[in-house]
């Protein structure tokens, strides 16, 4: 039997390996690396260390660098999926808690190249709503949306027993939950059985301190989109992430929570690894939030300067707006214009070379 030229029965090619490099290389899971590098292999992060070693390591590749510092691409938690948000990646976003009210939408985050968790909208008004048609209709949904990713539900009915049969359902087909405590008290959605390790929220208003506490020991992570939200959040008690509602900057929504020195680290952690674990996505082979042997490859670049002792606090208070590159799985999903760009990469291409 013939085979193509160069090609070896029962091998398969090798992954693409590239070397990413910039003044600053901001883990957020471990600390920040003074003229750092990551290596990527495929869609994964195989190196995360100083740029000289790594060069050293893999003297056949050239690396690409970039200006600033390279962070764990951003997560925006809470999100309501349409057709006319702006492209999130322009922002460093790589997933996102995605909101969708019908099949359409729940494409959206697929179709931009995103990971993260789509949640399907249930809204039903009364029992008999859901039992004539809800319930079918959702399981249908669950089975045949056109979704690469992962699907979850959002548990969205105004009747409390539609809401405990959601939660009996995502169960049963492990699902994750999505709530907002706008719609339910936080202590009828413990009642129910939505509130689980499996379930993240989205508030709009503050939470007392009960229910701040029930939701902590619950392991029920909060996604804030308001200061007025984060009234008693920011004190490090609270696992917390941050949604924008209706896209553009989770960065930029978190620098606006900011009102003390001390928030600033926790704050940028809420952004990227905080919104990981809302998804359920922050441990084990192709995480996501933080920058690491295994993880899945999705960082951004962003000019902005910074040394180990300032990086938080400059990321998050000049971060909004400066993004120059994002990469989702290790591919390119988004590049500033090198003509807008103030800074451009040193040297290198976007294209990456084969490990020889």
């Amino acid at each position: 039997m013939s085979t193509r030229a160069g090609r070896t029965i029962g091998t398969r090619a090798r992954a693409v390996v590239s070397i990413h490099c910039a003044p600053l290389v901001l883990p957020v899971a471990s600390p920040p690396v003074r003229d750092g590098a990551i290596v990527v292999r495929g869609d994964r992060i195989v190196r995360v260390g100083p740029r000289a070693e790594i060069e050293a390591a893999h003297p056949l590749l050239t690396p690409i660098h970039w200006p600033g510092m390279i962070v764990p691409g951003l997560i925006d938690a809470h999100l309501r999926l349409d057709r006319t948000s702006a492209p999130a990646s322009v922002h460093g976003v790589t997933a996102a808690g995605g909101i969708a009210a019908d099949l359409d939408a729940a494409s959206t985050l697929g179709e931009a190249g995103l990971g993260g968790v789509t949640y399907l909208e249930t809204r039903c008004e009364n029992e008999e709503q859901w039992e004539d048609e809800g319930r079918d209709r959702l399981i249908t949904a669950i089975r045949e949306v056109d979704h690469p990713g992962v699907i979850g539900i959002a548990a969205h009915s105004p009747d409390p027993l539609v809401m405990e049969d959601l939660a009996v359902l995502s169960r049963t087909f492990g699902l994750r939950l999505h709530a907002e405590p706008g719609r339910h008290p936080v202590g009828f959605l413990d009642e129910v059985g939505v509130l689980t390790a499996g379930c993240h929220i989205a508030i709009s208003g503050p939470l007392d301190e009960a229910d701040r506490k029930l939701l902590g020991v619950r392991g029920t992570v909060i996604a804030i989109s308001s200061p007025f939200a984060a009234e008693g959040l920011l004190d490090g008690g609270s696992a917390i992430a941050v949604g924008t509602r209706t896209g553009g900057d989770p960065l930029s929504v978190a620098r606006a929570l900011s009102y003390a020195p001390g928030h600033d680290r926790l704050l940028v952690e809420a952004v990227t690894l905080g919104g990981a674990r809302a998804l359920d996505m922050a441990e084990g082979p192709g995480r996501l939030g933080s920058l690491g042997r295994g993880g899945r490859a999705d960082f951004a670049v962003f000019a902005v300067e910074a040394d180990e002792r300032t990086a938080y606090t400059a990321l998050l208070h000049e971060g909004p707006g400066r993004c120059v590159a994002t990469f989702v799985g290790g591919s390119p999903r988004w590049r500033l214009d090198e003509s807008e760009a103030e800074t451009e990469p040193e040297s290198g291409d976007a294209e990456t070379r084969r490990l020889a």
